[in-house]
């Protein structure tokens, strides 16, 4: 039986025995490229698809798009995250916004990313999130002031419930925040609407409304997407801890202030990355992308390898030794998948596949299901072990080929040469193979071939 840690309950909580699963993941804010923290949350919603799938679920997945609304303060300050990158770039926000989900699109393939069941941009559900405002004005639950329409926090008896903050606590934190709109009834009270007007004048993106002309706020986009596109309620919600204090608290009281009903039945959130010991920034210089990895020779894949090494609810630190350390561990993984093609070596007991899997659905323990790969040397697994575990890591190892015909005469002739204690020749020959990246073990087994590099 799966189990996943819920942040809500604090306990690890059993999946229903319902076959498909409403499953919503926050998705990218569109306005710069992601980071390598961005994508260790990407890495850890793949995960927990791919063990839903393994388990036999049918997986409804939706992901949002942040292309509106987001500013550069979660509490409604600031500016509009692809309104001040629409203005570096001397683009058009809509611009802005396609050229990085098309990057957001190439880091998830270069990483083996299940595409979701539906990628929902926030720009696409404007009428839907009109329609939640409504609602929740028609259910006295939110205000209009004359730069926005806020949600009361105070008439929502449950808010702060996932954080376990109560009203008056957040009260006290927010008493030296500066607040914009001296019209709200409460400093927490969050953004359904922006107006354009004021700070937002020119805001480029707007839209009518029965309010006004406007935008809408960061975090009604999930809300409305979800009751769109899966029902409420759904039954798993995932997203990083930055958003169990603001973002997802929202969620929770627009969306039940407006349809009564739960949200979600489990809450998941990933830990943070580090990066050498600090919080990523382009300031400290330590913000790192995928390509900033892989312009420094390292595979895609060995920086999903190094952030399965860590569970998920733990937070890692990246350092560029221990990427090194993942790639090297990468290389040994290939070089056993590639065993399949060395007859000589015994075939590998099924078990270890029912292993890796039960450390997965024990709240997607891949530590665990890692180390036990990493004790497999000299067992030779089948095409179907590859392929399952492929579907469960996402590392491609079946994907790894056969050596060519001329290189398994040169191995064979090599092995004629040394039983014959024919040893200049036998050295020439190793000599030979290392040049084309190939190295030769010697074994009770028989030669076996591993390459140098990935």
């Amino acid at each position: 039986m799966l189990k996943l840690f819920d942040t809500y309950s604090q306990k690890l909580v059993e999946v229903g025995p319902q076959r498909q699963i409403k499953l919503y993941t926050c998705g990218p804010t569109v306005y710069d490229y992601a980071h390598i923290g961005n994508l260790r949350n990407l890495i850890f919603n793949d995960t927990l698809k791919r063990t839903l799938l393994a388990e036999g679920y049918e997986v409804n997945h939706v992901m949002n798009i942040t292309d509106v609304g987001h500013l550069t303060s979660d509490a409604d300050e600031g500016d509009d995250k692809l309104e001040t990158s629409a203005k570096r770039e001397g683009k058009s926000v809509w611009a802005v916004a396609d050229f990085f989900i098309q990057e957001f699109h190439a880091n998830a393939s270069a990483l083996n990313i299940l595409a979701p069941t539906k990628e929902a941009r926030a720009t696409d559900y404007i009428e839907q999130q009109i329609a939640l405002v409504q609602t929740l004005i028609d259910k006295d639950y939110a205000y209009q002031t004359k730069q926005a329409i806020y949600f009361d926090v105070t008439k929502f008896a449950g808010y702060g419930k996932l954080n376990r903050q109560s009203l008056d606590d957040k009260l006290t934190a927010a008493r030296s925040q500066v607040v914009s709109d001296k019209a709200k009834h409460h400093p927490q009270d969050f953004a359904l609407w922006f107006f354009t007007t004021g700070h937002f004048a020119d805001h480029t993106m707007h839209w009518p409304s029965p309010w006004g002309e406007g935008f809408p706020g960061w975090h009604l986009e999930c809300s409305a997407i979800i009751q769109t596109l899966l029902g409420n309620p759904i039954d798993i919600h995932t997203g990083g801890v930055d958003h169990i204090g603001t973002h997802h608290p929202n969620e929770i009281a627009q969306t039940e202030a407006a349809t009564g009903q739960a949200l979600t039945k489990i809450w998941m959130h990933n830990q943070f990355l580090q990066a050498e010991g600090h919080k990523m920034s382009k300031s400290a210089g330590n913000f790192y992308r995928l390509r900033d990895l892989v312009d420094r020779g390292y595979h895609p894949l060995a920086f999903r390898l190094l952030m399965l090494q860590s569970h998920y609810r733990n937070q890692v630190n990246f350092t560029w030794e221990a990427l090194a350390d993942a790639q090297h561990f990468l290389l040994k993984l290939y070089n056993w998948a590639e065993l399949v093609y060395q007859p000589s070596f015994a075939p590998l007991a099924d078990e270890v596949v029912g292993q890796i899997k039960s450390d997965l659905v024990d709240d997607l323990a891949t530590p665990t299901a890692l180390a036990k790969l990493a004790e497999l040397k000299h067992e030779r697994p089948s095409h179907g072990m590859l392929e399952t575990l492929d579907e469960l890591l996402g590392l491609d190892l079946a994907k790894r080929s056969d050596i060519s015909a001329p290189q398994k005469a040169l191995i064979a002739d090599r092995e004629t040469a040394r039983l014959n204690n024919d040893f200049t020749n036998s050295d020439r020959l190793r000599t030979e193979l290392q040049k084309a990246g190939l190295s030769l073990d010697d074994t009770e087994f028989g030669p076996r071939w591993r390459r140098s590099t990935i």
